[in-house]
């Protein structure tokens, strides 16, 4: 029997599974086979390349069922997303397989699975790569499975190399997890997106035997569409326009959780409920996720707008359109997100609208998980040693100066070198020494910065879409596929390459009526600043709110003009005047009293902005309006909380707050914030001063 040949007992099992699957005619084809019989050898090691709907889930839930006919242990699938988990669970279950998920939603149902493991009445264990790199999750399991398991499944595997374009620490632990093993054990990596270099990282990882699938990666449903020239506000007021063009229901990408709610509030606007839309992002709750999928999925929605938190794995075959509102750095993230398009049907839109500031976006991509050897060193200094007691992240934030999204990131990078190891009750040296090297990271940026180059390619059309996106992945069966923007020389029909002037207006107006929050910080960051737990009732501000969030395209002029008028002493912008006094109309209906005094604090970030603001509200609510004199400067920049609360609780004490009567109400006027501390330090201080109450208005939260 040849590598690419099946016994005729394995045949039957698979024609039952792949019937279940994919209908009454459906049989695995020639490369699925020859996939599933090196699979259920033992000691196998496999790494399959293919599109997006090649059916490569097919293949592991076939050698699945042929290896627990033989008696074989279940099989373990490492899966990226939750999404992706509910998908598997759903497929394996129709395929005939018991299938169970341990994962952060179902911690009720932890010990009822293990308890099922222990009874052999699993044959599907899905878990995520964060949970497996979990000490005391993975000892469990690897007491319990590791000389039993039938087979281990990496999916979406190009995760596991740093060189692919979705490094994950946490992924990079599968391979210390694999060499703990029985080395009988088979295992598969399966991707739709590994360039050859991806490739051979992995299967090195897997072993020296490992046998790599490639098949060609060009998706002939997809009819790729680059809409350049387009800025923040013309890019939304042209999907206002087009969405009702679309076909079908999709995805629209943005980068952040505020653009996909800009996104929302003006097709809502625009459209209500003729084409509804929602926002899917990493702040929503797991059953929130759960519910918006699948009404994407049964398209009661036209579109989710989604961050990456949608991306690998989520199946919904007659997707119609994937749309873009600024690109990914990486052609091969790009390649990925677009191929959840056009998986069942013979056609189906992908557009792309690139922004101005998409370079920035992709330089920072290109470092942002490259650790820095300062850093490190710094966090390995306030690192307790294999001795000493395990210590939580907001302490190392403290005493190391980083924020905490470095430390998380390093934290995972170093355990997975063995550098640092999380305890139950916290984080603790191993004893082990850090090297830094050098040129691993050098060419990784490198290669980043390339894939940056190809984007660049790209949205500048200068090659067939198709062609471009498969080369970027080694496909060396790429060729022109005569159906994208370029191929065809231009827009699909009916399309427009530029937004119309009224819609833009619109556009504008809505966005600048939203209602922006702020958040009163809860609790005191400790370290150098000196107070610990949470902020007392007697301290603290009220729920506040914002004019200009981050970046805000329906602000981007004013916000010019304000910076014009700080270097120049000119008047505060009318718009923004008028936009502090519709705040407060909408806001005063929530006040527990009205204020009798407006404070104006100038952090140094826009000077002068919040004087003229203040004293313009002042003079239209008849109120008195001070200063705040505290002697200026620049407050650190990309602080941690601890410093930044140290800098401003240093700088705005009860000695320095404008002379007030005792229970005063006080509308604080902050000029900008990034940290949230100027204006909590703030509001201490006032309150300490005798305020009974204060109501901060921030009049650009920058991020």
């Amino acid at each position: 029997m040849s590598s690419a040949e099946l016994s005729p007992q394995d045949e039957a099992i698979a024609t039952r599974v792949i019937t279940t699957l994919a209908g009454p005619h459906a049989q695995l084809r020639e490369d699925q086979q020859e996939a599933v019989a090196a699979l259920v050898r033992p000691a196998a090691r496999v790494v399959v390349v293919q599109a997006t709907g090649w059916g490569k889930s097919a293949v592991y839930w076939v050698a699945t069922a042929i290896l627990r006919s033989r008696g074989s242990g279940p099989t373990l699938v490492v899966s990226p997303l939750l999404s992706l988990m509910r998908d598997q669970v759903g497929a394996a279950e129709r395929a005939g397989l018991r299938s169970a998920t341990i994962n952060s939603a179902n911690r009720d149902d932890w010990d009822a699975v293990w308890s099922s493991l222990s009874a052999d009445q699993v044959d599907v264990l899905l878990v995520s790569p964060e949970r497996l790199a979990d000490p005391g999750f993975g000892a469990q399991m690897l007491s319990l499975l590791a000389g039993r398991l039938g087979m281990v499944v990496i999916d979406e595997a190009h995760a596991v190399s740093d060189w692919g374009h979705d490094f994950r620490p946490d992924y990079r632990r599968v391979a210390q997890v694999l060499g703990r093993l029985n080395p009988q054990t088979p295992v598969l990596a399966t991707t739709a997106t590994a360039n050859a270099r991806v490739s051979a990282d992995v299967a090195a990882q897997l072993g020296n035997s490992t046998l790599v699938q490639r098949g060609p990666l060009a998706r002939t449903s997809l009819e790729l569409v680059v809409v350049p020239g387009l800025d923040p506000l013309g890019r939304l007021a042209w999907l206002v326009q087009h969405l009702p063009l679309l076909p079908g229901s999709g995805i629209i990408y943005v980068l952040t959780k505020e653009e996909a709610d800009r996104a929302v509030s003006v097709v809502r606007d625009a459209h209500g409920d003729r084409y509804p839309v929602a926002a899917y992002t990493g702040a929503l709750e797991s059953a929130e996720r759960v519910r918006l999928e699948e009404d994407l999925r049964a398209n009661k929605l036209t579109a989710l707008v989604a961050t990456s938190a949608l991306g690998m794995g989520y199946d919904k075959p007659d997707l119609g359109f994937v749309v873009h509102l600024g690109s990914p750095p990486s052609p091969v993230s790009y390649y990925q997100q677009v191929g959840r398009a056009g998986r069942a049907i013979d056609h189906a839109v992908v557009a792309l609208l690139p922004a101005d500031g998409d370079e920035a976006i992709w330089e920072y991509f290109a470092t942002a998980t490259i650790p820095v050897p300062e850093q490190v060193e710094r966090l390995l200094k306030a690192m307790p040693g294999p001795r000493d007691s395990p210590v939580g992240v907001v302490r190392l934030e403290a005493e190391s100066g980083l924020r905490r999204s470095k430390v998380d990131l390093l934290l995972r990078q170093l355990a997975v070198e063995d550098v640092v190891v999380r305890r139950p009750e916290g984080w603790q040296s191993t004893g082990r020494r850090w090297v830094y090297d050098a040129d691993h990271y050098t060419q990784l940026a490198q290669v980043r910065r390339g894939e940056a180059q190809i984007m660049r390619r790209y949205v500048r059309g200068e090659s067939c879409l198709m062609a471009l996106l498969q080369d970027s992945l080694d496909d060396r069966s790429a060729q022109p596929c005569g159906r994208c923007s370029v191929c065809r020389g231009g827009l699909p029909a009916g399309w427009s390459g530029s937004a119309e002037a009224p819609t833009v207006s619109r556009v504008r107006q809505v966005l600048r009526s939203r209602v922006h929050r702020w958040e009163p910080r809860k609790m005191w960051p400790g370290g150098s600043c000196g107070r610990r737990g949470r902020i007392p009732e007697r301290s603290a501000v009220v729920e506040g709110r914002v004019l200009i969030h981050a970046d805000a395209p329906e602000w981007t002029v004013v916000l010019r003009e304000c910076r014009v008028a700080a270097a120049t002493a000119a008047a505060v912008p009318e718009e923004l005047l008028a936009a502090a006094v519709t705040a407060l109309s909408q806001w005063r209906h929530e006040w527990p009293a009205r204020p009798g005094l407006v404070v104006a604090l100038d952090t140094g970030r826009l000077p002068g902005v919040a004087a003229g603001v203040a004293e313009h509200l002042g003079q239209v609510g008849r109120l008195p309006v001070m200063s705040w004199q505290w002697g200026g400067g620049v407050a650190p920049v990309q602080a941690t909380s601890a410093v930044s609360a140290s800098w401003w609780s240093d700088r705005l004490g009860v000695d320095t707050v404008p002379k007030m009567a005792p229970g005063e109400v006080v509308l604080l006027v902050v000029d900008a914030s990034a940290t949230g501390w100027s204006v909590t330090m703030a509001g201490a201080a006032l309150r300490a001063a005798g305020a009974a109450v204060v109501l901060p208005l921030v009049i650009h939260r920058q991020v």
